[in-house]
């Protein structure tokens, strides 16, 4: 096993002596995704309105589950399985972005994924509007080498295009029929007099591309947008949260069925219930949380897996006399949410020690102060060292690094370390802040969008055995090296006899 970020500055892909070669599986010309584009951000202007005048999501997915139902859907949108007692499978999110840092993915995904019986993508498949149009380059085109079905949750992009093309590509649903006008003047009809419609699907581009992955191993068709699969001595339940992190009153009737009896259970949502140092239990329309359900020791939930946030966290909450691991695993293709700016860990009862994240928070400052430094064209004060970014985030956190460094903390440090984010004990926000965390989410991912290593990417596989769960995240650098031998950045096991 090569060395990881914890064990060195080339396991986390700093001293990257050969680029990868996951370039020559991109398409010969590749559109950049850039966020802060007019022509992007009108296309992803249903998030906007679904805040402003009311979020149609619920409907909106009530009609297509009700159409998956008269299509003959399975009872309690089953996916039908036949999978031994011991199986692995692999989990990654928010891969949909179609450059580099998808692409970078894929190499060490497919060899670590060997024998494995399927994959799971959770939230966002396509950025970024999930048009139905774009799944060709970013999704059949990156995945033809996994020999294995690929089921998905949908996330909040996946959700700008009306749900059309997630439905069509992994349920084989055909478009919605339009829906009643609303009354005018209402919210509803401004809402819908700017709302931005599903694509037509250009039938011969994905017909082209579906050839890709169509081989009679690697087909699946899930029931709906929600799902539940029983597969071994495991039984995984897939919610979709839509385009605000909630879930509609008769998908949380039937959460709170499928989620009942003692077989241990994985929860994949599209929004993950911890992260960034806070809990969001995810609400039912009508009342209730998707937490509480996961909480309930009737429903034996072991562990809750979710995209939306692009980098690896994983919260071990204790729960009466049980654990339940909470996982962030949106590292899957997509640019980077900053780590660094997690405040010391206190959420749930979770300590720093029993915290883990990738990338690590000293290393995700360097990635920053790199990136600042070049946009900014200001190289010399805000690039730190990774062992400069590591001391300051011991002096400022008290979470001594996990590479020894002797660095010293100087005023420049300081200052960049505030610029960029960094909380302080206790944890207060410097009030001039460069935007790393929602603006710079919301509009400036651009800027951290980096194509050249240490990437910072990751993917989950997880063996399963009638005794329990063994859970692994590796990291995706970018680097030829670890495209060969993934870097191990996590690793649990799960006991279910206890």
């Amino acid at each position: 096993m090569p060395p990881s970020s914890r064990d060195s500055a080339a396991g986390a892909g700093w001293t990257c002596r050969e680029p990868g070669t996951y370039t020559s599986l991109m398409p010969s010309r590749v559109r950049a995704l850039s966020w802060v584009s007019p022509a992007t951000l009108w296309r992803a202007r249903n998030d906007v309105l679904a805040r402003w005048f009311g979020d149609p999501t619920d409907d909106e997915r009530a009609r297509w589950v009700r159409e998956q139902a008269a299509r003959g859907a399975a009872p309690d949108l089953a996916i039908e399985r036949d999978d031994p007692d011991s199986f692995s499978f692999m989990i990654l999110g928010d891969t949909g972005e179609g450059d580099d840092s998808q692409y970078a993915v894929v190499p060490g995904f497919e060899r670590i994924a060997e024998g494995t019986r399927f994959a799971v993508i959770a939230s966002d498949v396509i950025y970024p509007t999930g048009s139905v149009n774009d799944y060709p380059a970013k999704f059949f085109r990156p995945y033809q080498g996994y020999h294995a079905p690929i089921y998905a949750v949908p996330g909040n992009h996946d959700w700008y295009d009306g749900l059309g093309g997630f439905m069509r590509v992994f349920c084989g649903a055909p478009p919605l029929s339009p829906d009643g006008r609303p009354r005018t003047f209402s919210a509803a009809w401004w809402r819908r007099l700017f709302w931005k419609e599903p694509e037509v699907a250009d039938e011969e581009r994905l017909a082209a591309a579906e050839v890709l992955r169509g081989a009679p191993g690697q087909r699946a068709v899930q029931p709906g947008p929600y799902w539940m699969m029983d597969a071994g001595p495991l039984r995984l339940i897939g919610i979709d949260t839509g385009i605000l992190g909630g879930i509609d009153a008769d998908q949380g009737a039937w959460l709170r069925r499928v989620s009942q009896g003692p077989r241990p259970k994985i929860l994949i949502t599209g929004k993950p219930l911890y992260v960034d140092d806070a809990a969001h239990p995810c609400p039912i329309a009508g009342g209730g949380t998707v937490d509480e359900i996961v909480r309930d020791p009737a429903c034996n939930y072991v562990a809750a897996i979710g995209g939306d946030i692009h980098n690896y966290q994983r919260y071990p909450v204790r729960v009466g006399d049980r654990v339940i691991q909470y996982i962030v695993a949106g590292g899957g293709g997509a640019f980077m949410h900053a780590t660094h700016t997690i405040p010391r860990v206190t959420v749930g009862g979770v300590t720093e020690d029993e915290f883990r994240c990738y990338p690590m928070r000293g290393d995700c400052l360097a990635f920053y102060g790199r990136l600042y430094g070049r946009r900014l064209r200001l190289r010399r004060f805000f690039e730190l060292t990774e062992d400069e970014a590591a001391a300051v985030i011991e002096q400022r956190l008290g979470i001594p690094p996990r590479r020894p460094t002797r660095a010293a903390v100087t005023l420049r440090c300081r200052i960049v370390a505030s610029l960029l984010g960094v909380p302080s004990r206790p944890h207060r926000r410097s009030r001039l802040r460069l935007p790393v965390r929602r603006i710079y989410q919301r509009f400036l991912s651009p800027v951290s969008d980096c194509d050249r290593p240490p990437l910072f990417k990751s993917f989950l596989r997880l063996d399963v055995t009638p005794d329990g769960l063994r859970i692994r995240c590796f990291a995706a650098t970018g680097c030829r090296e670890h495209e060969l031998d993934p870097p191990l950045e996590d690793e649990l096991t799960l006991d279910f006899r206890r």
